[in-house]
């Protein structure tokens, strides 16, 4: 029987420890909703939805045709199942594991055909031209893009988010539904397409998309707006301060992934619409930096991030 940290609390209470070490034999539930997408003649985008904390998992096992080909972390829900044969069938299942090593069942197989192989096919796709999103609930958002061509053909869309991808679909949509994000926060997604050699197309244009607080959760706290330029010596932030109620004076500045620096507006000088901050930077020419910033609220914590820009600096 699983027990959750409350439940045994109340149990060791009333019972005592001994009445309270029952062996865990239930197992979680089956991942739902799986689906299998070929990204090229030899790879398989494998991908479903993460188990709720309740449940325990702190692992995933990926079969084909019942053959364990590959073991995941439970933060982790989707996978590339590469080293496959082009233009054959196959059927992918995924089971749950919890701490205890109890093992989900399988829910319904996902099944996705390899394409053939073309030989020496090292032009990639165009980019796709257009990239439009919204959000469609606090936890989930809808995408859509112009289709990409290829010399032979597309064979999948990538979604990345933050220079990760975190989705993949078939070469014959041009849209597709996000779930599993955060409320308040800004998502800056792009799309590239994907040819059957593996060869990925550039970023098409980025789109972002700012996901409203969950019921109760009040006014959104990300700044909006945000941009970064790059001029000889410097980078110009600009952005849009929350509504938190307060004047806000205080942000946070991450810079590839990494918080770098609290930037203070001092009294008098407080921005209360746009704001502007200049950074000196003395990295050579070329060198790439993604930031973002975060306020920080009245209640001392900080707020969510803005989207996060891509600026290439310059001597």
């Amino acid at each position: 029987m699983r027990r959750t940290a409350p439940t045994l609390a109340l149990c060791l209470a009333l019972a005592g420890p001994a009445a309270c070490t029952a062996p865990d034999t239930e197992p979680p539930p089956a991942p739902a909703g799986l689906t299998a997408q070929a990204g090229s003649a030899t790879t398989v985008h494998v991908m479903w939805e993460a188990a709720a904390e309740r449940d325990g998992v702190t692992g995933y096992q990926v079969f084909e045709a019942g053959r364990l080909v590959r073991e995941l972390p439970a933060d982790k829900s989707m996978v590339d199942i590469t080293g496959l044969t082009p233009q054959t069938a196959y059927a992918f299942t995924v089971r749950a594991e919890d701490a205890a090593g109890n093992l989900s069942g399988t829910g319904p197989a996902a099944s996705a055909t390899t394409p053939a192989a073309t030989a020496e096919d090292r032009r990639a796709p165009t980019a796709p031209a257009a990239t439009t999103g919204r959000a469609t609930g606090p936890r989930a958002a809808g995408l859509s893009w112009s289709a990409a061509t290829d010399d032979t053909g597309v064979t999948a869309y990538d979604v990345y988010q933050g220079g990760v991808r975190i989705h993949t679909v078939g070469p014959g949509e041009t849209s597709t539904a996000l779930s599993g994000l955060r409320p308040d926060t800004v998502y800056t997604f792009t799309v590239r397409a994907r040819d059957g050699a593996d060869n990925s197309s550039p970023d098409g244009p980025a789109v972002d998309v700012t996901t409203p607080p969950a019921s109760g959760d009040g006014p959104g706290t990300a700044p909006a707006e945000f941009t970064a330029t790059a001029s000889p010596g410097t980078v110009t932030l600009s952005w849009t301060a929350p509504d938190t109620g307060r004047e806000t004076s205080e942000y946070e500045l991450y810079v590839n992934g990494r918080p770098t620096t609290v930037i203070q507006f001092g009294a008098g000088a407080v921005p209360s619409g746009r704001a502007e901050h200049r950074i000196a930077v003395t990295e050579p020419a070329g060198t790439v930096w993604a930031v973002k910033l975060r306020a920080r609220l009245p209640d001392g914590n900080w707020g969510a991030f803005s989207a996060e820009r891509t600026v290439t600096l310059k001597a």
